[in-house]
């Protein structure tokens, strides 16, 4: 497998390690700030314990002996096949990441960003290195849940593309190709639709957030856990998604236009959300929270690889 770095020690570019020594890949995981590796290191530690308690790795201790960690960027970044940024979610602080990284990269080299939404086009223009620039959006987190959105800047070469594409299929993620640049991108433009209409439903009142979170969980997420929206109206209609569009497009296009001046959530309806789901923290706390949502994932992920869903 490949050489590759890892630019951010958070909880992305841990879990972002992770995969690819998973799959046998040499990781470096840089950050200027070395007293962060030691969270970095025990995230990664316990992660790989749980994996494999459950068999999903064979050997912890030689999946964890792949991941080095260096304060050193030059070192991140040279010899590396492939680098992921993970770094924060601020348009400044990517352009001079990769601004850094363009003096420092192998000829060919390939790096992803971990944006959520801001397009590769923004950060990497000026850059010597652009055509090997792209976006490579994962769901947190990554070594639990498979998706990556592969998104391409204008300059990007096919060949860095495909490249991304085959190492996280490798990598045993789930990579999709986002066509065009698109603010968002696929997975947050998806959830944003839902997330604006919840925040609406419940400060107008009409369910509490407990009981809109329910009904995602309870209602679509059962369904959603192993199927999308497409595959979903076409088995939920006797002669399947034209005769679903024909009989409901109207109801769906009455229900867009009831909302047709949208708002930012409200001060007001934030903060009685706040109150409403802090009770559903483990202990008041969302570090532990997080323990329990990543135990139930790991558990769900080895259902699905055993139940041939992926």
């Amino acid at each position: 497998m490949h050489k590759t770095g890892i630019i951010g020690s958070g909880l992305i570019g841990s879990s972002w390690a992770i995969v690819f020594a998973r799959a046998g890949c040499e990781v470096a995981v840089f950050d200027q700030d070395p007293e962060k590796f030691e969270a970095s290191r025990a995230y990664i530690r316990e992660n790989l314990d749980s994996l494999a308690g459950l068999g999903m790795i064979v050997d912890a201790e030689k999946v964890g002996q792949r991941i080095t960690f260096t304060a050193d960027l030059q070192e991140a970044v040279r010899d590396k096949a492939y680098i992921q940024e993970a770094v924060f979610e601020q348009l400044e602080v990517k352009r001079e990441v990769f601004a850094r990284m363009d003096q420092l990269l192998r000829p060919g080299s390939v790096v992803g960003s971990s944006s959520s939404g801001i397009p590769a086009s923004c950060f990497t223009e000026s850059l010597t290195n652009r055509q090997g620039c792209l976006v490579a959006h994962p769901v947190n987190p990554p070594h639990l849940i498979p998706l990556v959105e592969i998104v391409p800047a204008p300059w990007t070469d096919q060949s860095a593309v495909d490249f991304t594409f085959g190492l996280m299929k490798d990598c045993g993620q789930a990579p999709i190709l986002v066509r065009a640049e698109v603010e968002g991108f696929i997975l947050n433009r998806l959830q944003g639709a839902l997330l604006n209409e919840a925040w609406w439903l419940y400060q107008e009142g009409y369910a509490s957030a407990a009981d809109i979170d329910k009904t995602v969980r309870d209602g679509l997420g059962m369904r959603w856990s192993f199927m999308g929206p497409f595959q979903t109206i076409d088995l939920n209609s006797p002669k399947g998604i034209r005769e679903y569009a024909e009989r409901l497009s109207p109801l769906y296009l009455s229900v867009a236009r009831s909302r047709s001046d949208p708002q930012p959530w409200s001060r007001e309806a934030i903060q009685n959300a706040e109150e409403e789901v802090r009770d559903k923290r483990i202990e008041g706390n969302i570090p532990r929270s997080r323990l329990w949502r990543d135990k139930l994932l790991l558990a769900f992920k080895k259902w699905r690889i055993d139940s041939g869903v992926e």
